[in-house]
């Protein structure tokens, strides 16, 4: 995966063979530590939500971004090998738990650039990954899942790792009308723009 800089960039990845990838509510917890650690020394993360089965985040690019390491005499991206050690460690770590081996997740990370023609594109990725609970049934009402980062927006939550004031900029969010936007249908032809 290559990234460039000032750009939005929808970021996902689903299990392998049907299988969980999230067993209890430690792992959710201990697959944000390893965000942490992995991608916001590189991006800024502007929303993002754990699935049982899946994960969505949408990342701001800037100067870190863009950088390159070299590891086995190959130039990485940042990125790219941040999110090659979040899946392979958090992998590591699932596999010890439930005695298992194998892939978790499956071989290629998506990392979808958003338009930036307007901020029309970014907001329906905003909304779509905050809807996912939702629309999955998980949930009646987005702020009632614990993994996403509806809550952040919605109740300034202490710990969030979301920057929510470039969001605001980037995306045009009116946060006065945030929470009856973020309900809004969206057409499933500008999810083309965005899978």
């Amino acid at each position: 995966m290559e990234f460039f800089e000032d750009n939005l960039y929808h970021i996902y990845n689903r299990e392998n063979n049907r299988q969980p990838i999230f067993f209890r509510p430690e792992n959710y917890l201990f697959f944000l530590k390893k965000v942490k650690n992995h991608l916001l020394p590189h991006c800024d993360i502007l929303a993002w939500c754990l699935m049982p089965n899946h994960f969505h985040f949408l990342a701001h690019t800037d100067k870190r971004s863009v950088l390159h390491k070299k590891l086995a005499g190959e130039e990485r991206n940042v990125i790219s090998e941040g999110i090659r050690n979040l899946l392979s460690s958090y992998t590591q770590a699932i596999n010890k738990q439930n005695k298992s081996t194998g892939s978790l997740f499956q071989q290629n990370t998506k990392a979808k650039l958003i338009s930036n023609d307007s901020n029309f594109y970014g907001q329906t990725c905003f909304h779509y990954i905050h809807q996912n609970p939702m629309k999955a049934g998980l949930v009646k009402k987005m702020e009632n899942w614990a993994y996403s980062s509806f809550s952040d927006y919605c109740t300034r939550r202490p710990d969030a790792f979301t920057n929510e004031e470039l969001a605001v900029t980037l995306l045009g969010l009116n946060i006065q009308t945030f929470y009856e936007d973020s309900y809004k249908s969206i057409n499933n032809s500008d999810l083309d723009n965005i899978l």
